[in-house]
């Protein structure tokens, strides 16, 4: 029976000879200091680390050796594979941290300039004006007051002195709801809201109501189906036309710029007794019925000479509209108004056509921002 070889030298073990280990090593490190970036690193370690790498080879020799040559072979082993991890290690923080600082140089985002993903968007004129004309009335100390824009017939006639044979029953100004049974109607002003006001609370009240109203009217340059107003009611005793005069003197101011007054007409409305037209100052030639920019030589174009321009109906509340919503007309006595509020708009900003506040048209809203 033979011993063990103990004169077999490990040198005789290519892969294991110092010199295929340093050049294994030097392979290695010299690939790991010339990949420029981590995909390259990546590739890299697979070669001169991976299962199929020389130092894995050589690795894998060291248990064909005798056992009194394994020490040393597995040093020389061990020192050139701590070697190349301890490079691989250096030179993946080097990397990393290239990478971030180009991410940060290439993918920086400016976030003061303006963007162009999403347009920017701006709140309607008609809803930002109806806003302007509450916060107006809140400021001299009335309510905002709603309703719904379905009625009752009761509520958006009877209530308002408009008798079952009155033509504005009919149906060419207002649109009915089916079944006809139910008495439902969309409102055609919003004035139903001052009667649930009145039947709801005690006077003093002093409320404002804008909102949606629907009237069966063409679709055209001045006329809508669907339109918006503001009305408001005050109720309180010793209520005459004066106040009425001087609250809408201010609403005009407020509204259009100071030194706009307002006149009346005398009217007829069945919810008012006296009734009257509101007409405002013309709020470009201020009264003279002359264009100012041609000085005097046209026609204002505005109020077309006139110097003044038709704004919306007024009045002293009618005692039968008062004794319908339960306040005493002995007692108390009350003043109504309503204007359009799409109307005012386009007196306010010189729009043309009232198309141009429903077509929906982004191009046209986002000219006026924000806020009026």
């Amino acid at each position: 029976m033979s011993g063990p070889n103990t004169e077999y030298d490990p040198v005789e073990v290519a892969t294991l000879s110092a010199e295929a280990l340093d050049a294994a090593r030097d392979d290695a490190l010299a690939a790991i200091d010339g990949a420029a970036d981590l995909e390259e690193l990546k590739a890299v370690r697979l070669a001169h680390t991976g299962d199929r790498s020389p130092l894995a080879l050589a690795n894998r020799e060291i248990g064909a050796l005798p056992p009194q040559a394994r020490k040393e072979a597995g040093q020389r082993v061990g020192r050139a594979r701590g070697a190349v991890a301890q490079a691989l290690a250096r030179r993946t923080e080097v990397l990393e941290a290239e990478h971030e600082e180009r991410m940060l140089a290439t993918e920086t985002v400016d976030v003061t300039l303006p963007t162009d993903r999403l347009p920017a968007g701006a709140r309607h004129p008609v809803t930002t004006g109806a806003e302007l004309v509450a916060d107006i009335f809140v400021a001299m100390g009335w309510e905002v007051a709603e309703g719904p824009v379905v009625e009752a017939e009761w509520l958006n006639f009877d209530a308002l002195n408009l008798g079952p044979d009155h033509p504005a029953r009919t149906m060419q100004d207002t649109f009915w709801t089916e079944p006809a049974e139910h008495h439902l109607v969309l409102r055609t002003q919003t004035s139903p809201v001052q009667a649930r006001t009145m039947l709801t609370r005690r006077p003093p009240i002093y409320v404002v109501s804008p909102g949606r109203v629907f009237r069966t009217d063409e679709y055209d340059a001045t006329h809508s189906p669907m339109f918006h107003q503001v009305e408001g009611l005050a109720v309180d005793r010793g209520i005459s036309m004066a106040h009425l005069k001087g609250t809408l003197d201010h609403f005009a101011t407020a509204m259009f710029g100071e030194g706009i007054t307002t006149r009346f007409r005398p009217s007829y409305f069945p919810f008012t007794e006296p009734s009257a037209e509101v007409d405002l100052v013309c709020f470009v030639c201020r009264g003279a019925g002359t264009d100012p920019d041609s000085d005097g030589a046209r026609p204002c174009r505005t109020c077309r000479g006139e110097g003044w321009i038709e704004w919306g109906g007024c009045g002293v509340v009618n005692p039968r509209v008062l004794r319908a919503c339960g306040v005493d007309d002995e007692e108390f006595t009350g003043f109504a108004f309503g204007m359009g509020i799409d109307r005012s708009l386009m007196f306010r900003h010189g729009i043309e056509d009232l198309r141009d506040l429903f077509e929906g048209d982004v191009r046209f809203t986002t000219t006026f921002g924000s806020e009026l």
